[in-house]
Order: structure tokens, then sequence, then C-alpha cells
């Protein structure tokens, strides 16, 4: 199953087009080591880990689908990690149905297909959670040797990640009060230093808008990925939650208990029950449906105390407990599990085939630059100048012919304490004896050309220029082409 899931992300890996996330990836791991950490002191700090990682895979080329296929593969771990979860906390058939949930998401074939971090993130936060169990289950020193190491990969991963943790300290009970939370505490090293990076660069983030308690009602189909397909898993993983805890032997686990697992305490395992035990018992309700519900929480009071954080794709590491507590709603039916397991897979197929299809469209990452490649018709002697100088390494990263000459680029390498470009300030010396100019920006036309959101484009006004033709590509953000001819 964990071998599928990966399969369902990585499919259509070629459709979509990187887009600039994708492509400051390339841009920050192609530098040289001290290049990168110059670029971290500055900008992305917290992605550092990640990026010495795609510095090594690179080596090998910069592919698209290569590029994503570390990314496939996390999906793949998380959905494996999933599956032993499952088992676990219910029967090898609730991990099985769970994973199979997890593969079906958009929201995985988007990040399963995504050159970022969110899908490692992912797969370390179900490892987490896997580990954690394991160390409870039986408390020895490798066990929660183990649980450190995955806490620290949980925050490498992703900085926003560390938000699973909380629902992590419900474990917490005498006889195991100081392994655990030294393993916790040296795991969350990465975090603090990279937090404290992080919290200095809050510059980079400034265009994040400050959000309201609304946020939460988007918040099913951040994780799912769909709408439909959204609410349909959330009613099943409040079921899950309730048949969960009905389930759980009464006594394990429980506040202020001493027990550590199904072998110490008398809980069972499902194998050994048919399918009605869990083990670890009621407390295990508490830390997966926290898993899936404090994330969100705690990173909009993180936005409304300190600064603005609040962006959907932080939380993708919610999703793998989503699909979890579906699977554990649907396996702890009295009957006919698999064909309820069936009836869900194939009805969450049907709930969100069109953004399955949308994610694998060209412009699936929602900035389509091989499509304003097409719209760009250069004449000898045209010029194209950027809006955003960071467009600029999209284009040259997809150009397969002649481009208009780049007037305002000044150096080949981009600049250290970012991913723009060193670029000539006057953009009327540089079109001097031009005829023609194409502008292409991130953003609507209206963004362009009737406000002041992109500067360039007044500036080329200002040359002596008047619009010709302007298109703008599907969905936004997007992109805009423009063409500009002397006056």
């Amino acid at each position: 199953m964990s071998l599928l899931a990966g399969i369902a992300a990585f499919t259509g890996t070629g459709s979509a087009t990187l887009n600039g996330d994708e492509l400051a990836t390339i841009s920050a791991a192609s530098r040289s080591l001290s290049g990168m950490w110059e670029l971290a002191r500055h900008i992305d700090g917290h992605f550092l880990p990640y990026y010495l990682f795609m510095h090594l895979w690179m080596k090998a080329g910069t592919a698209e689908l290569w590029l994503r296929l570390p990314s496939a593969v996390g999906i793949g771990v998380a959905a494996w990690f999933l599956v032993d979860l499952g088992r676990r906390l219910h029967s090898t058939r609730a991990g099985v149905i769970a994973a199979a949930v997890f593969a079906i998401l958009p929201s995985v074939s988007y990040f399963g297909a995504f050159a970022r971090s969110y899908a490692f993130a992912a797969a370390a936060v179900a490892f987490s959670f896997w580990a954690l169990h394991r160390a409870v289950e039986r408390s020895e020193v490798r066990r929660w040797v183990v649980y450190a190491v995955a806490v620290a990969l949980v925050c490498s991963t992703h900085l926003f990640a560390v938000l699973v943790l909380p629902a992590q300290l419900l474990l917490v009970r005498r006889g195991r009060v100081v392994p655990m939370l030294a393993a916790m505490a040296v795991g969350c090293v990465p975090a603090a230093v990279l937090g404290l990076v992080g919290f200095g660069e809050r510059h980079a983030i400034s265009w994040i808008p400050q959000r309201g308690p609304e946020v939460w009602l988007k918040f099913p189909k951040m994780a799912a990925g769909a709408t439909g397909l959204g609410v349909m898993l959330f009613a099943l993983a409040l079921a899950g939650a309730v048949l969960l805890w009905k389930a759980a032997p009464r006594g394990v686990e429980e506040p202020g208990g001493t027990g550590t697992g199904a072998g110490e305490t008398g809980g069972v395992r499902a194998e050994e029950t048919g399918g009605a035990g869990v083990t670890g018992g009621r407390v295990w309700v508490f830390v997966v449906v926290g898993w899936l519900v404090l994330p969100p929480v705690l990173l909009l009071a993180v936005s409304q105390l300190v600064t603005p954080v609040y962006v959907d794709r932080y939380l993708f590491v919610t999703a793998p407990a989503l699909a979890l507590l579906a699977g554990l709603a649907v396996a702890a039916l009295p009957r006919f599990q698999v064909v309820a397991a069936v009836v869900v897979v194939l009805l969450g197929c049907a709930l969100s085939v069109q953004e399955h299809v949308t994610v694998r469209e060209e412009n699936g990452r929602f900035e389509n630059i091989p499509w304003a490649l097409r719209v760009i018709k250069a004449e000898p002697d045209d010029a194209i100048v950027y809006g955003q100088s960071q467009l600029r390494m999209g284009f040259e990263y997809y150009a397969d012919s002649l481009m208009p000459v780049d007037v305002l680029k000044t150096g080949e390498a981009p600049l250290p304490d970012g991913f723009g470009y060193p670029e000539r300030p006057d953009a009327a010396t540089a079109l001097d004896g031009r005829e023609r100019v194409w502008v292409v920006w991130r953003g609507s036309k209206q963004s362009g050309l009737d406000g002041d959101a992109v500067p360039r484009v007044a500036e080329v006004v200002k040359a002596g220029f008047k619009l010709s033709l302007a298109k703008h590509s599907a969905d936004l953000p997007g992109l805009t082409v423009a063409l500009f001819v002397r006056r």
C-alpha cells in the first residue's frame, strides 16, 4: 500500500510545471555550501536541511521528475507508517484502509509531486507517532532513541511541523516522564535553532496576511485537497475517534495511570480479539485527534501573537491523521469493513476527480511558465523585463528557443541573500533603442497595469512604451505576459 501511495503521488509529476517555490529549491540547492549558508542567514533558513539534501540529490540532474521523486518517496514512507500505526492502534485492516484513503487525497497528489519539504514533513510526523507508540509500548532506551531521531526529523523537515508535538505530550505518564521528555527535548534542538533563525527572518514572510478563525472552515479542503472529500473524511474522522474510544479497554493509559502499553497493562491487540481491541487505550484517541486539530489552532495562535504565519500548505502534516482516523472508523464497523472501505475509496475518488485532474495539468502549480513562453513571439532585438526578478530563473529553466534580450540582468548568479538577480536600476536607459519589450510578472493583469504592485511596468511606460498585448494564465496568482511597443 505504501508503494501504491508513492506511485499515486508520483503520477502526473512531469505534467504540472515547476512553480516559484520549486524553482527556489533549485536556486538554493545549486549553490555552494557557503552560498547556502549565506542564503539561510537572510531567507528560508528553516529549509536549510532540505536544501542540503537537495544539494546532493541534484548532483544527478534537475529534471522535473528527478526533483520531485524524493517527495513521492516521502509519501510512500508516510503511508507505510500509517499502515503499521493503524495496526498498532486497532488492526492491520485499519492501517491498510488509512493508507488507501491517504493515497487518494488530492493534497497528497499535489505535495507528493512538489519539490519542497512538505511530503518529507508528513513522513517524519507519521514516523514520530509510530516511534512514540513503540516506545510507550515497551520503554527501552533504543526505542526512545528512535523516537528522538523521529522528532529531530520532524523539526528539520519543516519548522511548523513541530505543531503536532503537543498532541504527543498527552502520553506523558509516571514512569516515562524522564525518557519521553528527554527524547523530545533532544529531538527539538533543530527546531530551537531553526526557530531562532526563522524569527530573525520575519521580513521574508511579510507577504502573509493576518488571518482569523474563519480559516478553519477551509481546513477540511486544505487537508484533503477537495472540499467534498474533506467534509466526508472529517465526518469519518469524528466517527473514528468515537469508535476508537468505545473500543479501547477501560483503565488503560488513562490520565494519571502508570501503564506503558498493552503488553504491560492488560490492553489487547486487535489481532487477538478479531479486530475489536485497541492497543494503548483511550488516550490515543486524544493523541490522534490532537495530531489533526492542534496544528491549525496553534498556527493561528502564532499568527495572532507573534507574526502572521498562517499558510494552508504548512498544515499538510495533518493529512495522515485525517486518513488514519477515517481508516479506524471503517475498520471498527462490526461487519462489512472491506465493502465499506471500497465504498469510501471509490466515493472519495468521485468527490475529488476534478481536483486530481487539476493538479496534474500543466498549470497545476498555478505558475505556468511554458504557457508564457508560448505567448512570447520574439522578434530580433526584442527585450524582456521581469516584474519580479526571481521569475528569470523559471524562464531560463524552460526556454528551449531564442529569448528576447534580458536588458536588465547584470550577473549570471542570483543574489547571495535571496532568489532575485542583480539588475540595472534604470529601465529607460536599458531599453534605449528598443522598439518592443515583453514584460512578465506574477499576478493578474490589473495588478501590473492598474496599480503600483509591479513597479517595472510603470518604468517601461515611463520609458516611452504603450501596451499592445496582455494575456494572463488561468487561475490566480498566475502569470501575466504583456507586450509594449514604442510610442
